[in-house]
């Protein structure tokens, strides 16, 4: 006997209360079924939808104790609930130190969202999404793997039962592939989008399309206060909320180098860290280089200076996860942190109160005229210089000691190029063909990059 129009209401209504990856399925298959005969199918079905829903309240009745530390996003809690409630994308911008990356997900638990759906949170680095997950399980006193898990390459600590998941751009990217709508999300976190990385602008491309199909599913996009304006631009003037982070004053003081062999560079930072030992005997230091090399280069002639109650610890991406975990960990004395720039948004290194910038970093650059994708060491531009100072004004005081002259930092440019204007677009064009996305120049990416790049991309 087919279903009768009451029946077929009530578990239409059913259905709008299942998990977001079902809802879709369920309504295609009620209506594919509804005039059937068999009961067997509808019977199935049902069974199904029953499970989803049994999912969905399963997971409302979790309760976790919700509490916000004294932060700037925590003092602005209300204002930005009630911009997520109304509007499908939000775009909150505010310096490091604001919380915006571990208040934000907590947040969006207390609007019930994460219910039918994955909180999606996505960051540029992968030692980034482990330890921001470890931060929010601490924070919300759970597990890891349980309510909040994370998935990087090679690595997935998230399960059935999680509903904060922390994991890089490309993951969110790839299961595109499998899951056109995202529909195992009901919201998604851009975290660092003023990275403007080929997979955020990717993302940030591909969610513009997908925002139409998916009334139900809420984007917020966080950034530093860098051209935010863009951001919001492109998502149909979406509200942007300035929050202002938690910092104290920093003092800059400028050592130009004398010559710009890495010999003297290296001179230089020996030079600024006894400086600073003559200044003050506590409070951690944060060295940026531009690479694994000049890190141990730094690092081996620091040892050679044996200055007494020195730790010296490396921090890069193909470090081990124990080994990068030493930064988060207690320690005596005074320690000098050897980081890339992955040390410049991404990841808070907690206790510094001194920094030092010689204002290089690597920056994958392709040549249209060799036709080669190169990675030179750059001069940094004027907003990373300030990412890289605003790092040391987070528990007290600071200083910050650039290895270069004012006259160069204001000649610099003001923000780093986006990567996609900078790029062989050949890597993008083959992931647009494999998604089925459609000629490049058609896809609505921030900024559309030159013709004559997108040409090299094809041939």
């Amino acid at each position: 006997m087919s279903l009768t129009s009451q029946q077929y209401s009530s578990l239409r209504n059913i259905i709008v209360e299942c998990k977001t990856a079902d809802q879709s399925k369920f309504a295609q298959k009620l209506d594919r079924h509804k005039d059937d005969e068999s009961t067997e199918e509808i019977a199935r079905l049902i069974t199904e939808i029953e499970a989803s829903y049994e999912w969905v309240n399963k997971r409302r009745a979790t309760s976790v104790e919700l509490s916000f530390p004294q932060l700037p996003v925590s003092e602005r809690r209300e204002e930005i609930a009630e911009a997520i409630s109304h509007n499908q994308v939000v775009i909150i911008a505010g310096e490091t130190g604001a919380g915006k990356t571990t208040q934000l997900p907590k947040l969006l638990r207390s609007l019930d969202l994460g219910i039918y759906g994955l909180i999606g949170h996505t960051q540029p680095r992968r030692i980034a999404a482990r330890s921001v997950a470890n931060r929010i399980a601490e924070e919300l006193k759970v597990p890891l793997g349980g309510l909040v898990g994370y998935q990087v390459r090679f690595t997935d600590v998230a399960t059935d039962a999680t509903a904060i998941k922390l994991m890089t751009d490309g993951i969110l990217l790839a299961e595109i592939q499998n899951d056109r709508y995202l529909s195992r999300y009901d919201t998604i976190i851009i975290d660092e989008a003023h990275e403007r990385s080929l997979n955020i602008d990717f993302l940030l491309g591909y969610l513009k399309q997908l925002l139409p199909k998916r009334p139900d599913l809420k984007v917020i996009i966080t950034s530093a206060t860098i051209d935010v304006e863009k951001f919001s631009q492109h998502f149909n003037d979406a509200p942007v909320i300035e929050v202002s982070g938690r910092t104290f004053p920093v003092e800059t003081l400028y050592r130009p180098l004398l010559e710009s062999d890495s010999d003297s560079l290296v001179e230089a930072i020996v030079s600024a860290i006894d400086e600073i030992t003559t200044l003050d005997n506590q409070g951690d230091i944060l060295v940026f280089l531009s690479g694994e090399r000049d890190i141990r280069e730094t690092a081996l002639r620091l040892r050679r200076e044996a200055i007494a109650h020195l730790t010296i610890v490396p921090l890069y991406a193909r470090l081990s996860v124990s080994e990068q975990n030493k930064i988060f960990q207690p320690h005596r004395g005074r320690r000098v942190v050897l980081a890339t720039n992955v040390a410049e948004t991404s990841l808070t290194v907690p206790g510094i109160r001194y920094v030092i910038d010689p204002g290089y970093a690597r920056i994958s650059r392709y040549s249209f005229r060799t036709k080669v994708q190169r990675l030179p060491i750059e001069s940094i531009s004027q907003a990373s210089a300030n990412q890289r100072q605003g790092r040391c004004g987070r528990v007290s005081e600071g200083v910050c000691i650039r290895l270069y002259s004012e006259q160069d930092f204001l000649s610099r440019p003001e923000f780093t190029d986006p990567e996609i204007l900078r790029t062989n677009l050949a890597a993008v064009i083959l992931q647009m063909a494999q998604l089925k996305l459609g000629d490049i120049r058609h896809f609505p990416f921030l900024e559309m990059p030159d013709n004559r790049l997108i040409n090299d991309g094809y041939q």
